[in-house]
């Protein structure tokens, strides 16, 4: 085992430090080359002003060193908080790379301000020793989407960098991972993708992309550090990432092929333009590294799981530096002039709205909402992956034996149907342009899709499918998700006041103060508003009608007296938006060409009736279920005690019973409800 630490000599394993600086230099000599060979750094011409040498190169290098750095510290942030098993308190080994990931955060830190000031020199033609003075740099920031997107990655990875000094228990390293996949997002909003045409689709495929990158490509990293460092629970993070690794490659793959036919006028270009043939190599470079990860999952994983960490540590290594081309390239693809892009002018609308105006709605029955449709990766390939997932579940209880309610998986596939209907049909395109479609979507979202997610019981079915980790051995997804479900988050949440109030009160929230035009005016504020008006109506339906189990179940007297405490609110909103005299928005509507919305104060009066109409349905279907479920619950505790009676208490039939009614004394007790007799009493 010496041979495994020493350099890489014929039949030895290379050392880790000379590994991770050939990656680094792999990356960034490729980027280098990328933005010669891309046209990525232009030549001067005399009279017109330049930025000069040192920012034309020091630009691609700064970007190299940032994403180098964000993608480790994602990565040992990812082991420290995922991969590595633990408990609440943080191991020695955990606290380790914590300290790794803290060290990687002050670098992107550094780099990321770095990358500030040499965008501002870039964008203003003049050397960094002319521009740089913090008065222009602040008002840089503060008008500047570039400014505002690079320094703001730079002050979250400042946070991660001094959290990861004080941080000890898992909870602070979990949250410390969510700010660091956070920061990757601001700069997918500006460049390339911000400016195309359907930039809501470049910039959604281009924020999957990251993430994809900095988990897969870090988290790579991190094993292969445990594994060279003979942490003895190597393999079971290499265990925990693989799938981990495999949903990366998929989301990095899919999200790809649409940025780069987003921002391509023409397939033709994918083999003209320096462009796309850069595009083409990121791509070889990824089928060479999902068949590479092919062959750890077959072959090396049962190897390092066997104590043979050789074969593990020499294929990642050699992936390692394949990946550190592959991002050298990226860098180099976002220096790289797009094909086509002088050739494109874009209205005011069309910039503000990511596609052309579309044509009024004319007359019932309103033909261009089945006909305007506009593609969203996030939701297309959100709903694809639940859909698969879901029936992946169903399929392993059958293969096995078990059975599974046909009516739920109806349910799940309707509910996920009628969310790609909701989010990329007419009533997306429209509803950045109408309100009252916007109103429609949003009640789609909160009130009819929930009703069908929660009847599909899809924690229930994983908790059935999943497999249960042998006792003793970390945990694997399944004991994860029970985890969650009995967290005290999830307890307060799925409280039925808590639900309650998110579910009526977030509409207030947005329509009644400067939050929703300031989302409107986003892409990424727009998704946010459509995730969290779908999240909330998921944990109301939840809690009212939900098969799923979770930390409390009101009894169903209670839930229906939620159900109509809620409801009289929902209509309160609707009238307010009815008789408003105010124009909520008023500012995003202005800015939009949409010269057959006659009078935009009747829009926002259609868009009450619309919240008012849809609502009631929602809520009598939803009564209708809670009031068959009551029956059914009924129903079974009725069999369980004419078991219980057939069974070894036939001979004592009032022992039964008054085990029956203690049962539901105790139930009462714990709701607060008046107890029935006890059973001492009723004998």
């Amino acid at each position: 085992m010496a041979a495994d630490t020493r350099t890489s000599a014929a039949g030895q394993l290379p050392r880790l430090p000379f590994v991770l600086a050939a990656s680094a230099v792999a990356c960034l000599a490729v980027a280098l080359a990328a933005v010669w060979a891309g046209g990525g750094v232009a030549t001067a011409v005399p009279g017109i002003p330049d930025a000069g040498a040192v920012t034309a190169w020091g630009l691609p290098v700064a970007r190299a060193v940032a994403d180098a750095a964000a993608v480790a510290t994602v990565g040992a942030l990812l082991l420290v908080a995922v991969l590595l098993p633990g408990g609440r308190r943080l191991s020695r080994a955990q606290l380790r790379y914590l300290t790794w990931a803290g060290c990687a955060a002050a670098l992107w830190a550094a780099a990321s301000a770095a990358v500030l000031v040499f965008t501002l020199s870039d964008l203003f033609a003049q050397p960094v020793g002319e521009i740089l003075s913090p008065a222009v740099v602040a008002d840089f920031v503060a008008t500047d989407t570039q400014g505002r997107s690079y320094a703001l990655a730079a002050v979250v990875a400042g946070v991660i960098a001094t959290l990861c000094v004080g941080i000890g228990s898992a909870r602070w390293a979990r949250l410390a991972l969510v700010l660091a996949l956070a920061g990757l997002l601001p700069p997918a909003f500006t460049g390339h993708s911000s400016a195309a045409g359907n930039h809501d689709a470049a910039v959604t495929s281009l924020a999957l992309h990251l993430v994809g990158v900095a988990v897969w490509v870090g988290g790579l990293v991190f094993v292969l550090v445990a594994a060279a460092r003979r942490e003895e629970q190597a393999a079971d993070a290499a265990r925990r990432f693989s799938p981990l690794a495999g949903w990366a490659l998929l989301a990095v793959a899919a999200s790809g092929i649409v940025n780069a036919a987003v921002r391509l006028p023409s397939f033709g270009e994918v083999f003209t333009s320096r462009y796309g043939l850069m595009i083409l190599g990121k791509t070889m470079a990824l089928a060479a590294l999902g068949g590479i990860g092919l062959w750890h999952r077959r072959r090396t994983l049962p190897a390092l799981r066997g104590g043979r960490r050789r074969a593990f540590i020499r294929l990642a290594a050699g992936e390692l530096l394949l990946m550190a081309a592959a991002i050298g390239l990226a860098v180099g693809l976002s220096r790289t002039p797009t094909p086509g892009t002088d050739d494109v002018s874009l209205s005011p609308s069309e910039g503000l709205l990511g596609f052309a105006t579309p044509p009024p709605l004319g007359d019932f029955p309103w033909t261009p909402l089945f006909t305007q449709w506009h593609f969203d990766p996030l939701f297309a390939f959100g709903t694809a992956a639940a859909a698969l997932l879901y029936l992946a579940g169903v399929r392993k209880l059958r293969t096995r034996g078990d059975k599974w309610p046909v009516g739920r998986t109806i349910s799940w596939l309707l509910g996920l149907a009628v969310t790609v209907l909701a989010t990329m049909s007419g009533l997306a395109v429209y509803g950045k342009v109408m309100f009252s479609v916007h109103m429609g979507q949003h009640m789609i979202l909160a009130m009819t899709v929930p009703i069908l997610l929660v009847l599909g019981a899809p924690t229930t079915l994983a908790l059935r499918a999943l497999p249960s980790v042998p006792k003793g051995e970390p945990d694997g997804p399944r004991e994860m998700l029970l985890k969650l479900l009995h967290s005290r988050y999830v307890k307060v949440i799925s409280h039925p006041a808590v639900a309650s109030v998110l579910f009526i009160g977030s509409a207030f929230a947005v329509y009644y103060t400067s939050l929703f035009e300031t989302l409107m005016r986003s892409h990424l504020g727009h998704l946010f508003m459509l995730l969290h008006f779908l999240a909330a109506g998921l944990l109301f339906f939840w809690v009212i009608i939900g098969v799923d189990p979770g930390p409390r179940r009101p009894p169903h007297l209670g839930r229906l007296f939620v159900l109509i405490l809620t409801m009289p609110f929902h209509s309160w909103f609707s009238i307010s938006l009815m008789s408003s005299t105010a124009l909520i928005g008023e500012g995003w509507w202005s800015l939009l060409e949409r010269p057959w919305v006659a009078d935009a104060m009747d829009d926002q009066y259609n868009a009450g009736a619309i919240a008012w109409a849809t609502g009631d349905i929602p809520v009598l279907i939803t009564t209708l279920i809670l009031a068959v479920q009551w029956i059914r619950s009924d129903q079974r505790e009725a069999r369980r005690v004419d078991r219980q009676i057939g069974r070894g208490d036939a001979g004592d039939p009032l022992a039964a019973y008054n085990a029956y009614l203690a049962s539901l004394h105790a139930r009462d007790r714990r709701h607060g409800r008046p107890a029935e007799p006890t059973p001492t009493e009723e004998s």
